[in-house]
């Protein structure tokens, strides 16, 4: 298994690295965005290739990391190509300047976000190493993956299809998913990895779920909710409204 992660962090280290030099020919550091879900898709499909891919378990693993890296990416590829450079990477070029930030940012972001990739999918890792029979653990937790994902993905569209609409300009979309947290997409992410500590569980394996945990809480925490939060109710004037009316992340019936 530490074999297995040692290659794996190998193989991450290169493919962050040429990302971060294509982003300084396109002075954009945004694209190490798209590359979050793939990097997840990356690592899962190496150690299952790595191992004895013969359990329903891993078959089942690999397909759902796949579909929701490659959704992702697309999602997010489709959002920012051609938009410039997210704001939160703008701030940063401002802060370090631009003779600095060029190679502060492979610290900073590119490194950063591959050590994160391999820690994160430490139950992944357990999975495709631990060859317990399939237990009723994996029906519950496909059943989990599936309702994270639909809060995800629906989550996406229905924002997407939202902000489309130039009549919607300053406005919070409460409507669909959202009216019942206002980041169902997190949620969605979040229920995601409490589906794949499910199955590493399931595998007979249970301190690698702390890679589940971690992306838990940076969701809440760190670059997801609390993030946002503080950028919306900035920008939108309505939203303390919606605050006092829906809950941040668990979904659930509007407050009247």
């Amino acid at each position: 298994m530490g074999t297995l992660f040692i290659y794996a962090a190998l193989l991450i280290f290169v493919l962050v690295t040429l990302l971060w030099l294509w982003s300084i020919a396109l002075k954009n550091v945004s694209i190490v965005d798209i590359f979050w879900g793939l990097g997840f898709v990356v690592v899962n499909t190496f150690y299952f290739l790595q191992t004895d891919h013969s359990t329903e378990r891993q078959n089942v693993v690999l397909v759902l990391v796949a579909i929701w890296g490659i959704r992702l990416a697309a999602y997010l590829a489709w959002r920012n190509i051609g938009k410039g450079e997210d704001y939160r990477y703008q701030e940063f070029r401002q802060h370090y300047g631009p003779d600095r930030y060029w190679w502060f940012s492979y610290i900073q972001t590119f490194l950063l976000q591959g050590m994160l990739i391999l820690i994160i999918s430490l139950p992944l890792l357990a999975i495709h190493t631990h060859s317990k029979e399939i237990n009723w653990l994996d029906y519950l937790a496909i059943l989990v993956w599936c309702i994270g994902f639909v809060f995800e993905a629906g989550g996406d569209y229905q924002l997407a299809r939202f902000k489309k609409d130039p009549q919607n300009a300053g406005k919070v979309l409460n409507s669909g998913f959202w009216k019942y947290t206002r980041h169902p997409n997190y949620f969605g992410d979040a229920t995601i990895w409490i589906a794949y500590a499910l199955f590493c569980i399931a595998s007979d394996s249970y301190w690698p779920i702390v890679g589940s945990v971690i992306m838990i809480v940076l969701l809440l925490k760190v670059s997801g909710v609390a993030l946002l939060e503080r950028k919306l109710k900035t920008s939108k004037p309505r939203y303390q409204e919606y605050i006092e009316k829906t809950n941040a992340f668990f979904p659930w019936f509007p407050k009247k």
